[in-house]
């Protein structure tokens, strides 16, 4: 390929740019990776133009087989990209004109770089968020896996990160289910809304040309034209919502991370992280560091930054197109790939990881886990309000703590201590086995509502 200058401004400027103006303005170096995109746009322009009568059929013919020639060269690393032609569009047409001569002249007709780079980022973006929908698809299907194991596995559920009563297992991974059940509900949702096309609305004002949108957003997979064109070409609200859906999965899955640096630490052992996941200290041989899950939770920082980056970049500018729009793309391909490497990591370390049954059930009944199935009796069997309940379940922790036991290794006598009416049916409820098994309310952490809840989700992702 010839580097040639870019003569696209015509008599307009006497020079060309200095040195650094074509730095500044080139943007070849990034969006280099719409060149599939920015490709297919081409090919779907070209065949509408033929068929609207707008260029003949051979030309068409010949654009459509030159750009395919232009992305193997592409895919092979065979395509000499320059910065003197600024983008991945000067760079593809360039290259297409030395491949096929005049036709290649005629492939900008009735449309303009802003509608041509709208629907390029469109496609990209639309991309992103179907590997995404299939990434969360497959992280949900995982801790699925882990929910069935250990539906009726009793663990620690916590407040403040403070015992607070007994989970299970299955339960805890259904949280995250639901979490990122939402992810993939703002993933689908987004991919619907942004799903019109931008090309055919050229520069803001449409064309003169006799084009068929529908024809060309049929070719691309749109549901439909982009219906006003000045929206058309200044819109990257799709870029936005990808950007927001991807932080808030990006929070839950550092949210996760942080429960499994917690609970892969000596001091709690509820999981064993596969070596495939973790590293080791270069002097300390005794660790094995979680640090998939701790790269995890850092990934977030670039992602927010991604999404309050974009959101600055448009928040000042005017209908239509601006240069500055020019600042939308290497944000949102950071924190694609950011994305797609955590959903992939966090995927890996849930199908592999390996509960520890017994210390989450050793963790289970401390601190007092069941003073609240307690108090839940006395409201139950003696009637009692449940604020004395609540004051009478706390004497009886303080006695327990003063003791240096839990609530069930207190005495019938030392209970009745408290309160006289307290009978040897109290200890039925203690167990945290016992406890979990109550909790049989819609969402509770009873193990049947644990099975039901990972059936409704198979039947949702079948």
């Amino acid at each position: 390929m010839t580097k040639t200058s870019n003569a696209m401004w015509g008599g307009r400027f006497a020079a060309g740019p200095d040195a650094i103006m074509e730095a500044i303005n080139a943007s070849i170096g990034f969006d280099k990776r719409l060149a599939a995109q920015d490709i297919a746009g081409s090919r779907a322009h070209a065949a509408m133009l033929a068929a609207t009568g707008i260029v003949s059929d051979s030309d068409a013919e010949a654009m459509r087989e030159g750009l395919l020639t232009v992305l193997s060269e592409i895919e092979e690393g065979r395509f000499e990209f320059s910065t003197a032609l600024e983008d991945i569009h000067m760079n593809v047409e360039a290259r297409l004109k030395e491949v096929i001569g005049e036709p290649a002249g005629r492939l900008h007709t009735g449309r303009s770089r802003n509608d041509q780079v709208a629907t390029d980022f469109k496609l990209w973006v639309r991309d992103q968020l179907d590997a995404a929908e299939a990434g969360l698809v497959a992280l949900i299907q995982a801790l699925l896996a882990q929910a069935e194991t250990g539906a009726d596995w009793v663990m620690p559920g916590f407040t403040h990160l403070q015992t607070a009563q007994p989970v299970t297992w299955g339960h805890h991974m259904m949280a995250y289910v639901e979490m990122f059940g939402r992810d993939l509900s703002r993933v689908r949702d987004a991919r619907a809304r942004m799903n019109e096309c931008p090309l055919g609305a050229a520069a803001l004002a449409g064309t003169s040309f006799p084009i068929d949108r529908e024809m060309t957003a049929q070719a691309l997979g749109f549901d439909r034209p982009a219906a006003n064109s000045l929206d058309a070409v200044s819109d990257r609200d799709f870029a936005l919502e990808f950007l927001s859906a991807a932080s808030i999965c990006a929070m839950h899955l550092s949210r996760f991370a942080e429960e499994l640096v917690i609970w892969s630490s000596a001091q709690f052992r509820f999981v064993v992280l596969s070596d495939r996941f973790s590293t080791g200290s270069s002097i300390m041989p005794q660790k094995k560091n979680p640090d998939a899950a701790e790269l995890i939770r850092a990934k977030v920082g670039r992602i927010f930054g991604a999404n309050v980056g974009l959101m600055t970049v448009m928040k000042g500018l005017p209908l239509a197109y601006s240069k500055d729009m020019q600042e939308d793309k290497e944000q949102v391909f950071d924190a694609a790939d950011n994305l797609m490497l955590a959903l992939a990591a966090m995927e890996g370390m849930v199908r592999d990881m390996a509960p520890q049954r017994e210390a989450l059930e050793g963790a289970a009944g401390a601190g007092f886990s069941t003073a609240t199935d307690l108090a839940d009796w006395l409201v139950r069997v003696l009637g009692m309000p449940f604020r004395e309940a609540h004051h009478v379940t706390g004497a009886l922790v303080a006695k327990a703590e003063a003791k240096g036991c839990d609530l069930p290794e207190l005495s019938l006598a030392e209970m009745q201590e408290v309160h006289g009416e307290i009978t040897q049916a109290v200890y039925d409820v203690l167990g945290v086995h016992n406890s979990v098994a109550s909790r049989m309310s819609y969402g509770g952490t009873a193990p049947a509502q644990v099975r039901a809840q990972i059936a409704r989700w198979k039947e949702v992702l079948a």
